[in-house]
């Protein structure tokens, strides 16, 4: 028998589907072939959370050092396609300031400013498409903070970003990446040396070229630009569109702000910013149901981990007293797990705390639905909302 007969479920799968609306497909795979071989995929889909965790825990088996990764195919090397020693090396200098401690001592009064701003222009307007008005440069703004990039704009670092993004996007596709990611990435290499040469400037990306290239520093620049605020802006945008959906749990959160970080967790939990991370084969193996043979594609949702009934009763419910939400899997888990995951997190809970408090009645646009999509990165394209203005 063919694998593809072996996993008659997977076969029958296509990435349209896990792109548009994945959650029922993923929960059949989940409970009849959670390690499924999918065609379209070319490559193995682990949805159940046990498998999951194991794969993401085993780097000497299942590795992203693999010229098809896709992030490295744009702009090279780093600590998101590295393992063991290179790994460590490539990460460890960026690591200091995104403990929890520096992080609330480096970032907090930045994000409270920047919040601010934003919300101030918007008040006065009643309405407004929040991903792109909001969502967008707070988490752009919070990056370039972090990176100390000199002679940059957040407008040219978002228009770096979602070049670089949808590159590495349609590359997980399948499809051939056009010219504009890597011109992007060029643009950011000249930036990233810029800040590196300015002996006046005191940042990460100085710091860090103590002990790494020019290149490496540029590899990984990339990665937590772009890391940061794809994770950032999705947490933001799928967190109050949950929320805004459940009058019910809103009315919860603005009973009781403790009940934030809740929240957010769950909905990190129902729908990751990013719905998958890719692995591949060191060796020929067993996981779970299927036979996986040393250089196959092992992709693991994380969306589908997320929704695991073993581990999350009723998981399809937004619970925001979820006493295990934090079991979730969204910022992935094991030696790649989310480097900035507590500066997310921060960024996150002071945007929601402010935009409820600061809005009065914010209400979804009835006329204008919103719904998260992506097969990598999932977040609604746009989220109008609208709230009561000045009399």
């Amino acid at each position: 028998m063919s694998v593809v007969d072996s996993f008659p479920l997977g076969a029958a799968t296509t990435l349209a589907e896990l792109a548009r609306d994945p959650h029922p497909r993923l929960a059949l795979l989940r409970a009849k072939e959670p390690v499924s071989w999918l065609p379209e995929l070319n490559g193995w889909l682990v949805t159940r959370r046990d498998l999951a965790l194991g794969v993401m825990r085993d780097a000497e088996t299942f590795t992203v050092d693999d010229p098809r990764f896709s992030t490295a195919q744009v702009v090279g090397p780093s600590m998101l396609s590295l393992d063991g020693d290179q790994h460590a090396r490539h990460r460890e200098p960026f690591t200091a300031p995104f403990r929890p401690r520096e992080v609330r001592e480096g970032f907090a009064s930045f994000i409270e400013r920047e919040t601010d701003r934003l919300i101030t222009a918007l008040e006065p307007a009643g309405a407004v498409e929040l991903r792109r008005a909001f969502a967008g440069p707070l988490a752009v703004a919070v990056v370039t903070e972090a990176l100390g990039l000199v002679g940059t704009t957040a407008a040219t670092v978002l228009a770096w970003y979602d070049s670089i993004v949808g590159a590495v996007s349609d590359i997980t596709a399948g499809h051939e990446a056009g010219p504009a990611g890597p011109a992007a990435y060029a643009q950011l290499r000249a930036a990233v040396e810029a800040t590196v040469a300015d002996r006046d400037a005191d940042s990460l990306l100085g710091s860090a070229a103590g002990r790494l290239t020019l290149p490496e520093v540029a590899s990984n620049a990339a990665v937590l630009m772009f890391g940061g605020i794809e994770t950032t802006e999705a947490m933001i945008t799928n967190a109050l569109l949950h929320l805004l959906q459940r009058p019910d749990q809103l009315a919860l959160v603005r009973a009781d702000f403790g009940l934030l970080d809740g929240a957010i967790e769950e909905s990190l939990r129902l729908e990751p910013g990013a719905a998958v991370v890719d692995r591949y084969a060191t060796r020929d193996t067993v996981l779970g149901p299927a036979t996986i043979r040393r250089g196959d594609l092992v992709t693991v949702s994380l969306t589908g981990a997320n929704r695991d009934p073993a581990v999350f009763p009723d998981p399809d419910r937004f619970d925001v007293r979820r006493e295990n939400a934090r079991l979730q899997l969204a910022f992935a888990h094991g030696p790649h797990y989310c480097l900035a995951a507590h500066l997310a997190r921060l960024e996150t809970r002071i945007a929601l705390h402010w935009l409820l408090e600061r809005l009065p009645a914010l209400r979804l646009d009835p006329d204008r639905p919103a719904a998260a999509q992506g097969l990598v990165f999932r977040k609604p394209p746009t989220l109008h909302v609208l709230w009561d203005g000045p009399a």
